[in-house]
């Protein structure tokens, strides 16, 4: 076990002091929108002098054998704090073979790796599960195409707003919200005015009461960060989700989300592919997105975690990139964390946490996080505090 320095992201869409005050650092007047703990290449961590990709290119045994068996000399997965101030973009992400198949196109069409242009910029899917540290709103999915119908009339923007969504209403199903989807991301310089009428209704509605007035209030919270865009009419076909602090939402390949306010932990699979969908400046490859976006409909599922051992919570997913923990730390209980020999990465958010095994012994507290590597199976933590434990998905 060696503690690993992480990396800070500063995108546009960042709180200014979250992040900062749970690293217990000084914000410099710059948003911080992300903290990456990991090896993607991109903003690798640092460890013991080097960094932690060039560590595990140097020692692959770092990941144990069942891990390389399954993903090769990568780890598997990116650990985030993230903190959004206001809405990223609405986005989607492939699964592995989806993945594959457009970078190898990509590749074969000479589109280079950094160009704005360029959609899949590695091979790997990636879903996500996030947990929240406070009250989080995220867009999930797509509302079902009734309902959204239904406040889209109450909302009363007009009959230019009602032809554009009337295949919801007529008749429904996957095809037609495919048709909705499409069409309101491909709004030409005349048909925008359905965005303004869409707004100026909004304003009329934005102190109802119950769905309308949060389907209303979410249309010109998007509207104050990207006037006029298009994406705002994609955005209100989609769920609307609160987490409280320690639920979890799980993001599978193809799912279009956007998060839109709040800070958590972000464990994924270490990829960078992500297909835009609005609410954006970016490239925007809508031919290749309908083919990646899931257009099912539901209300996406608020995960809870399971009380494992005592003090250790696990969130379950499906994924195999990764599984997340979080431990519960009180003076006097010794909690075992998962016997694993795979590499690990630990996040302490509050509190203070030691960490032992039979090689070694590491203090911790909070803003700080370790490496556990292969060698690390049998870890537990003492202290008083709380700490995410991120590792492959595998059994």
């Amino acid at each position: 076990m060696e503690q690993l320095q992480g990396t800070m992201i500063h995108y546009p869409w960042g709180t200014f002091e979250a992040v900062h005050s749970l690293l217990g650092t000084q914000p410099d007047g710059r948003p911080l929108a992300e903290f990456w703990l990991g090896a993607h290449p991109l903003a690798p961590s640092a460890l013991d002098g080097t960094t932690l990709d060039a560590a595990i290119a140097q020692h692959p045994t770092l990941l144990g054998d069942q891990s390389l068996a399954a993903f090769g000399p990568h780890l598997p997965f990116l650990m985030k704090v993230l903190s959004a101030r206001h809405a990223l973009s609405l986005q989607a992400h492939p699964n592995r073979e989806q993945a594959q198949a457009g970078f190898a196109a990509e590749e074969a069409a000479g589109i280079p790796r950094d160009s704005p242009q360029r959609t899949y910029k590695d091979t790997w899917p990636k879903p996500e599960i996030l947990v929240a540290l406070d009250e989080f709103h995220t867009l999930a999915g797509f509302r079902e195409p009734a309902e959204t119908a239904r406040l889209f009339s109450e909302l009363s923007a007009g009959p230019d707003v009602e032809r554009l969504i009337a295949p919801l209403r007529s008749r429904g199903g996957e095809a037609a919200l495919q048709e909705v989807f499409l069409q309101v991301l491909s709004l030409d310089d005349e048909r925008r005015q359905a965005v303004d009428a869409v707004l100026a209704a909004a304003v009329d509605h934005r102190e109802a009461d119950g769905e309308l007035g949060e389907f209303a209030r979410t249309a010109l919270e998007l509207d104050d960060v990207f006037p006029g865009d298009p994406g705002i009419m994609a955005a209100l076909l989609m769920n609307r989700v609160v987490l409280e602090p320690g639920q979890a939402l799980y993001v599978p390949a193809g799912r279009m989300h956007a998060h839109l306010r709040g800070t958590g932990i972000e464990v994924m699979a270490s990829s960078d592919n992500v297909l835009r969908g609005g609410l954006t400046s970016k490239h925007i490859a809508v031919d290749e997105l309908v083919t990646v976006v899931d257009f099912s409909w539901g209300r996406p599922t608020i995960r809870t975690p399971e009380e494992t051992s005592p003090g250790l919570w696990t969130y379950h997913t499906p994924a195999l990139e990764f599984e997340v923990n979080r431990i519960e730390a009180t003076p006097g209980r010794e909690v075992a964390l998962p016997k694993r020999a795979q590499a690990r990465i630990i996040f302490v958010t509050r509190g203070s946490l030691t960490l032992r095994c039979p090689q070694s012994v590491v203090d911790l507290h909070q803003g700080d996080s370790a490496f556990l590597s292969a060698e690390d199976v049998e870890v537990s933590a003492r202290g008083d505090g709380q700490a995410f434990l991120a590792s492959p998905g595998l059994s």
